[in-house]
């Protein structure tokens, strides 16, 4: 198999403030009440910048129990707008994600972490689980959102930790967006498609996923099999699969590989009442970067549905 082929199966299952210029000069005094006006202006945003937290532009380092994570954040808050946070597949930093949070962050606040072990945040302690993967992100939102509402929008093993961390929260998660979100079972999958005695790629595809599972990447994190997808309730929520079957080409077992991974999509349905399941067909993993519009158009479609 080639080598791009085994990678991307393998990660599969695996502020600023606007002053208007001055155009011309009346009398000195009325230049001093510009002045004047101006400074005020800028005093009172800069508490208001205080009082909402760190706003920001561009990225940031934020210390968290564990250590530091390296956060990026772009747009402006709006009212009763919901903080669009992008969370990356394992192996990949925020900066996958970068042209689609660009995007994004023309109509919205939008912010991207790199967890534990990925792009620019510090090394894992040692071995990790998803809940602890979701206590970091719950001070990732603390530090970028307050008590506010977000919208998660979770690719491939960032989508199975938003969908786990959702029904625990349910006070303060909006709504979800799932870009073809690891498998709620992935792991019982590979090990009931690919036999122990299997040979050739397939076995490496086996041994690889099954180490990776067990904490054999770059988080540390532990990945086992949850068949029970719990309810965050009612939330607008859009899952997306992908359309190009690339699990398809590995020999002898491609086909029930991509069998199985459509039905995990089908399970991350019940994660709301109000899901919406559709396949990005010219699509592989990547669905954000394969196909982008598609991709930009649920999460704005799920924002605004949580905005209402």
């Amino acid at each position: 198999m080639p080598r791009t082929t085994r990678a991307t199966a393998l990660t599969a299952l695996c502020c600023t403030v606007a002053v208007t210029a001055l155009t011309g000069c009346g009398p000195l005094s009325d230049v001093r009440s510009g002045l004047d006006e101006v400074r005020t202006d800028l005093e009172t945003a800069a508490e208001d910048v205080m009082t909402d937290g760190e706003l920001f532009t561009g990225t940031k380092t934020l210390d968290v129990e564990g250590g530091s994570l390296n956060v990026s954040c772009s747009g402006l808050p709006a009212d009763d707008r919901p903080v669009v946070v992008l969370m990356a597949g394992m192996g990949d930093g925020l900066d996958t994600m970068a042209d689609f949070q660009e995007t994004l962050a023309e109509g919205d606040r939008v912010c991207s972490y790199d967890r534990f072990g990925e792009g620019g945040s510090d090394q894992p302690g040692g071995p990790q689980s998803v809940a602890d993967a979701g206590e970091t992100l719950t001070a990732v939102l603390d530090d970028i959102a307050g008590d506010g509402p977000v919208v998660l929008v979770g690719h491939s093993l960032g989508g199975l930790i938003a969908a786990r961390y959702a029904p625990d929260h349910q006070d303060r998660v909006a709504g979800l967006v799932l870009l073809d979100a690891t498998s709620p079972t992935m792991l019982d999958d590979i090990t009931g498609v690919i036999p122990e005695s299997a040979t050739g790629p397939g076995a490496e595809v086996r041994a690889q996923n099954l180490a990776v599972f067990e904490g054999e990447n770059p988080e540390q994190i532990v990945i086992g099999s949850e068949p029970e997808v719990r309810s965050a309730g009612d939330i607008p929520t859009e899952i997306i699969q992908h359309g190009v079957r690339y699990l398809g080409e590995i020999p002898e077992y491609g086909d029930e590989l991509e069998r199985v991974w459509t039905e995990g999509q089908e399970k991350w349905s019940g994660v709301s009442g109000l899901s919406r399941l559709s396949t990005a067909e010219e699509s592989g993993h990547y669905i954000h970067v394969d196909q982008p519009d598609l991709a930009v158009e649920a999460v704005r479609r799920v924002t605004d549905q949580a905005a209402a």
